[in-house]
């Protein structure tokens, strides 16, 4: 695992602006596979207010890119096929839950500004037997096998965006005050084997602890999504072994007295076999902005 110093910065200058800051992670149904070109007019244009360091995603192992990024104002193209090199976005034509999310919080919030480090790899699982080779692992002691791995790179992507101090460049020190975590994954390790799923409970807990204590905050709110299935196998079900996995989520969300845990993903139409339509990701975000204010405001 590497250990990486992160410093937040909590004396800004006065004149500097205070930020929420949230980070989103998982694998792709938070990576988002959402179509730009069906947005609405709402969310098709960069947000006043709200920015976001993307973490650029690669494969365990890999020792240059992983967790590069800058910060930029958000806008659509955040969703698969984003990639940064830490001195340029190449977006994409996709889209993820960041855009729903950031505009209702906006609603709620209007005077409040907004950051967003995201940093989520398609097919990553938290099992390290449910490993695969392409995707990679967010287990932070995997690396005794197979070097850096996912949760490293995102140590990596909070690092390289808190050494930014002046993230909406008008030249005054900003502070980034930690608010809440966005969680969506689940998928890879529901597809492995019994026994990996039995797990999912114990490392989902881990982990969320590991990346509150990153992020300098034990009791920071945490919001899950549920993960469903398409049922678009020949077989039927996608992920095998789904309902021990949501069983788990949900144990998180019942034991943990700042998590909670979307539901409605079992409701949304599917692109593909393993992804939300448009419409799933634009009400995905607006449900983690529900449950995110809820657990602000208790």
């Amino acid at each position: 695992m590497l250990f990486v110093c992160i410093g937040i910065s909590l004396n800004a200058q006065k004149n500097g602006d205070d930020f929420m800051l949230f980070f989103l992670g998982g694998q792709s149904n938070m990576e988002g596979y959402g179509y730009v070109k069906e947005l609405p007019d709402s969310l098709s244009k960069k947000m006043k207010d709200v920015y976001i360091f993307q973490g650029n995603t690669v494969v365990d192992g890999t020792l240059e890119g992983g967790g590069d990024g800058l910060w930029s104002k958000l806008q659509p193209g955040h969703g698969t096929g984003f990639a940064s090199d830490g001195k340029n976005n190449n977006y994409s034509d996709r889209f993820g839950a960041e855009l729903s999310f950031a505009y209702d919080l906006k609603q709620k919030y209007p005077d409040k500004k907004i950051a967003i480090i995201k940093y989520a790899r398609g097919g990553t699982s938290i099992d390290s037997v449910a490993m695969v080779d392409w995707a990679g692992c967010w287990e932070p002691d995997v690396n005794s096998r197979k070097g850096l791995n996912q949760y490293d790179y995102f140590l990596k992507t909070l690092d390289n965006a808190m050494k930014i101090h002046d993230i909406n460049g008008d030249g005054k020190e900003d502070t980034l005050i930690p608010a809440g975590i966005l969680w969506m994954q689940g998928e890879q390790d529901a597809a492995a084997t019994e026994e990996v799923a039995l797990r999912y409970y114990d490392h989902l807990k881990r982990l969320m602890d590991l990346i509150r204590a990153s992020l300098r905050k034990d009791d920071l709110p945490v919001v899950v999504g549920k993960i469903s299935d398409s049922w678009s196998n020949e077989s039927g079900k996608v992920w095998k072994y789904g309902e021990l996995v949501q069983y788990a989520e949900e144990k998180y969300a019942a034991t943990d007295k700042n998590a909670a845990i979307v539901r409605t993903t079992r409701y949304y139409k599917y692109s593909d076999p393993w992804h939300y339509n448009t419409a799933g990701y634009i009400d995905f975000g607006k449900q983690f902005a529900k449950k995110m204010i809820a657990l602000l405001e208790k």
